[in-house]
């Protein structure tokens, strides 16, 4: 978040203009500064004139859709992105987390939870250069976690960029190296909630990493699977400074 605006800067794109309204008098009344568009238009002349905190996309949009626009924001940007979906939809929520969203909330919603969530990202959201202390990169693999840039670098100096829900959830698996984290523990370090019984959003950034990482999914190397316990980083992890 820019420390010169304190008020988080949420840029909201939808095609419905009462949502729209609703969204920007109810966030605004939280002392949130909201500018809300109608389509992927909007949406790019937005964020070239002036930069935001947080995206609140929805699936559903006229010309591209919100699954195309967030492919197209995470290729060049970490911005934390919050995408509506319609209830019941979960294969539009799973696209929307490998494509590298950092969370979803399905419509109808309460705009509390919707607050709740929004609030959730930002506390998550702010870089800390020197990362836990004056640890600078986690090393483990032939891999590079660069803490401050919060990016993967490879053993030939390859950059990876990483979404933020990736980068917290690889952070926390590197900072426990051989512990096992349950889903909820995970959850938790991504959204700020326990994950529910039908929720793939911890295993669907899991599989993200793993590919992201080379890790074979049938037989992964790096990341492993506990079946009924969580996942582990099971390989050494070296901390600099």
């Amino acid at each position: 978040m820019n420390t010169a605006n304190p008020k988080p800067r949420i840029l909201v794109v939808d095609d419905d203009p009462e949502l729209r309204e609703l969204l920007r008098d109810y966030l605004g009344k939280q002392d949130m500064d909201v500018r809300t568009v109608a389509d992927g238009p909007g949406l790019r002349a937005a964020l070239a004139h002036e930069a935001c905190d947080l995206l609140i996309l929805d699936v559903m949009l006229p010309g591209d859709d919100g699954l195309a626009l967030c492919r197209e924001i995470r290729a060049k940007s970490r911005l934390p992105i919050l995408m509506l979906t319609a209830r019941g939809d979960e294969l539009d929520r799973i696209i929307g987390l490998e494509m590298g969203a950092d969370d979803y909330l399905p419509k109808p919603f309460h705009p509390r939870e919707l607050l709740a969530r929004v609030r959730s990202i930002l506390r998550r959201a702010p870089e800390h250069p020197d990362g836990d202390g004056n640890v600078r990169t986690l090393k483990f693999a032939g891999w590079t976690l660069d803490l401050g840039a919060r990016h993967l670098v490879d053993a030939q100096g390859v950059v990876t960029p990483l979404s933020s829900g990736e980068f917290r959830m690889l952070n926390a698996l590197a900072e426990s190296p051989n512990r096992v984290l349950s889903r909820d523990q995970l959850m938790d370090v991504l959204a700020g909630r326990s994950a529910g019984p039908f929720d793939r959003t911890v295993d669907v950034m899991i599989s993200r990493l793993r590919r992201r990482l080379g890790d074979d999914g049938r037989e992964p190397r790096i990341i492993r699977t506990l079946r009924s316990e969580g996942y582990v980083l099971s390989v050494p992890v070296e901390k600099h400074v």
